[in-house]
C-alpha cells in the first residue's frame, strides 16, 4: 500500500487532472480550453502555500510514475455560527476525493481521508461535512459518516457585470 503525504504546491497539476478524473474528464492545468482548470490551479498553489492554511490535499504517489498522484481527498475549513451540538466556528468540509481508476481498491482514498480527519482534529474542528457519491458512501461510513435530517440545496446566481 502507498504512503499519504500532504500535498504542496508542485503537487497543484496532479490535483487538478485529479479534479478533472472526479467530474467524469481528463483534465490538464496546460490547458488553456477550461477556465476552471485554470483557477482551480491558481487556487490550489495559493491556498497550499499558505503558512495556516483554510485548504489542504492528502495524497497518495503513483509508484509507476514519478511527480504523478494516485489519489488524494481535498478538504477546505468553513467558518459558520456555532451551535448547541457544536459551539466552535470552525467547521470541516471535504471534497474531491478521488482515486485514478487503475489504482482504485488499494486503500488510498482511505489513507487520504484519515489524514485529513486527523488534520481537521488536530485543529480542534469536530464536525465535518461532505457530499458522497453513492460509490463513496461505504468508505464514509466505514470513517464513521452518517446521514444527515438536512439535504443540501443550491442556487447558483449569475455572474456579475464588469
Amino acid at each position: 500500500m502507498g504512503e499519504v503525504r500532504r500535498a504542496t504546491v508542485a503537487d497543484a497539476g496532479e490535483l487538478v487532472r485529479l479534479r478533472g478524473v472526479f467530474l467524469g474528464g481528463a483534465a490538464s492545468p496546460e490547458s488553456a480550453a477550461d477556465e476552471w482548470q485554470r483557477v482551480a490551479f491558481e487556487v490550489l498553489q495559493t491556498r497550499l502555500a499558505a503558512p495556516d492554511p483554510a485548504m489542504v490535499a492528502f495524497v497518495v504517489d503513483r509508484a509507476d510514475r514519478p511527480g504523478a498522484l494516485a489519489a488524494c481527498a481535498v478538504g477546505a475549513v468553513d467558518w459558520r455560527l456555532g451551535g448547541p451540538n457544536d459551539p466552535t466556528s470552525e467547521h470541516g468540509y471535504v471534497f474531491n476525493v478521488v482515486t485514478d481508476p487503475d489504482q482504485r481498491r488499494r486503500g488510498y482514498s482511505r489513507l487520504c481521508m484519515t489524514a485529513l480527519l486527523d488534520w481537521y482534529y488536530e485543529r480542534g474542528i469536530r464536525t465535518v461535512d461532505l457530499r458522497a457519491s453513492p460509490g463513496g458512501e461505504p468508505l464514509y461510513h466505514s470513517l464513521g459518516f452518517v446521514r444527515t435530517t438536512y439535504p443540501a440545496m443550491r442556487l447558483r446566481l449569475p455572474a456579475a457585470e464588469d
